[in-house]
């Protein structure tokens, strides 16, 4: 049975981190690292996490799309938030996606996000249904290390139905080989890695390089018909090393985003094919390579689909709308690296009520709303009471989702006294485009700041975090909606 991509989308984080400023703050310490601080990198605000990420880069991808074809979430990441707390199943809740749809986290190595999909390939031929794919990725280092230089954050997504779609399944191969580059115990926050040569031969001159050739054999498939190669790796030069050992042209490599984003770990993979699929044309061979415990090949022709499938931001238009950030401290204090003092405004417990988030997670979760059915107003949260003065309606609301409409700001404020691990914390009253008003907190907010009237666009967010217990409550928030240069 034929299967492929039928839609795809991505998420990068507005925070950049310029590499220059992580030298200009280590580099005493660590002065051979200057070689890497060049450029930029992104990296997670405070409230984000790989479920947040995770959820934007689905939305992304199932804009305009029924999501009620949906039958399965997989989410593939080496830093999911939860250890045991299904973390697909949370970006199942924000999606309001059915109950009835299964969702899985896959984890454990680097190839995570390319063994999910080959996964979802198999499973969707097999009869599972239109299945969500998703790998999101915040990956934290040592503050001074080569790794804080070459990481990032981001998410992407694909949806993987019966038929041609976008781009088609072509084939695939894989191999399993416990070569150890990198690992993370239980509990531990950070990788510890080998050595950089051995890993680059032994590893990618090797075992991926090998494992290729393998592929294209299989496939029957001749190297030089590749058009894009895509390689996640955060070592320099690796995706032309591992390219010409395999026979594949130099001018066929992926850019891997490496000075505009950094790597995103097991995401980046996907990152990089969502990146490829917004300007591949059709016909073209499109070749996904992940590593880490062996690897994995995946073999993609695209098809007559691809041409205007690109959507209005995806991961293009997110490594667009960037905030670039020069102040090393924020960034540690962003990513937990140091712990701020946040004074006695802070010294409130965070402890959740899991019976009411149960109770109430199409609100909190899936920020749905009730509209009446006799007068069409709309209100959040929904309650058995319609807030129209044309009629007191009692038990006449239906489920009305608010995340994916536009918002305008109707009130707002910038408190400084009101904690915020990033000061000011904006908030105000916000007004839906077709009806519906809640009070909401403002995130992402440029320099150009705030004005009554702004547009703004939902994003899903870590609401507060519950240190005492480990525990991290999710909500919706708002943001500057801007226009993109590039997009539509």
């Amino acid at each position: 049975m034929v299967v492929g991509i039928h839609a795809f989308g991505g998420y990068v984080p507005r925070q950049r981190l310029q590499r220059n400023a992580a030298y200009a703050a280590t580099g005493w310490f660590a002065p051979g690292l200057k070689g890497f601080a060049k450029g930029e990198r992104s990296f997670c605000s405070w409230d984000e996490d790989a479920i947040t990420m995770a959820v934007e880069a689905a939305r992304d991808c199932l804009a305009g799309r029924d999501r009620a074809a949906i039958a399965r979430v997989v989410l593939a990441s080496t830093s999911h938030p939860f250890a045991d707390r299904q973390n697909s199943t949370i970006v199942k809740e924000a999606l309001f996606l059915s109950d009835a749809t299964a969702a899985l986290d896959v984890s454990g190595s680097k190839r995570s996000a390319t063994s999910a999909l080959i996964d979802t390939f198999h499973a969707v031929a097999g009869g599972a249904g239109d299945t969500l794919c998703v790998a999101a990725e915040r990956n934290v280092a040592k503050p001074g290390s080569e790794g804080e230089y070459n990481s990032g954050h981001g998410a992407a997504s694909v949806v993987v139905s019966k038929g041609d779609g976008c781009a088609k399944l072509i084939g695939t191969h894989s191999v399993s080989i416990d070569l150890v580059d990198h690992f993370r115990k239980e509990g531990e926050t950070f990788d510890y890695n080998w050595e950089a040569r051995w890993v680059r031969e032994e590893g990618y001159g090797k075992i991926v390089v090998s494992t290729i050739i393998a592929a294209l054999q299989k496939l029957g498939v001749d190297a030089r018909k590749i058009d894009h190669f895509v390689l996640g790796s955060s070592m320099p030069k690796i995706s032309e090393y591992v390219a010409q050992g395999s026979g594949i042209r130099p001018e066929a490599v992926a850019d891997t985003l490496g000075g505009v984003l950094g790597d995103a770990g097991a995401a980046q993979p996907l990152i990089l094919l969502s990146h490829v699929l917004e300007r591949a044309t059709p016909g073209q061979l499109i070749m996904v390579v992940g590593f880490g415990g062996g690897c994995d090949v995946i073999l993609l022709e695209t098809t007559a689909a691809i041409v205007g499938a690109a959507k209005a931001r995806g991961i293009g238009g997110y490594l667009e709308d960037r905030a670039p950030v020069d102040n090393y401290v924020k960034y540690l204090a962003f990513s937990g690296l140091i712990d701020l003092d946040k004074g006695m405004r802070a010294e409130l417990d965070q402890k959740p009520i899991l019976t009411a988030q149960y109770r109430e997670r199409k609100s909190v979760l899936g920020l749905v709303g009730g509209k009446c059915t006799q007068t069409g107003a709309v209100q959040f949260p929904k309650s058995p009471v319609s807030i129209s003065r044309e009629a007191r309606a009692i038990h006449t609301q239906e489920d009305y989702p608010l995340a994916e409409l536009p918002a305008k700001i109707v009130t707002f404020t910038s408190d400084y006294l009101m904690f915020s691990p990033s000061p000011p914390a904006y908030y105000g009253n916000i007004e839906f485009e077709g009806g519906g008003r809640m009070l909401a907190e403002i995130v992402d907010v440029g320099e150009e700041g705030l004005d009554i009237g702004t547009q703004l666009r939902m994003v899903f967010r870590i609401k507060a975090i519950d240190d005492r217990r480990g525990f991290s409550q999710y909500f919706w928030k708002a943001a500057p909606e801007r226009r993109l240069s590039n997009r539509a």
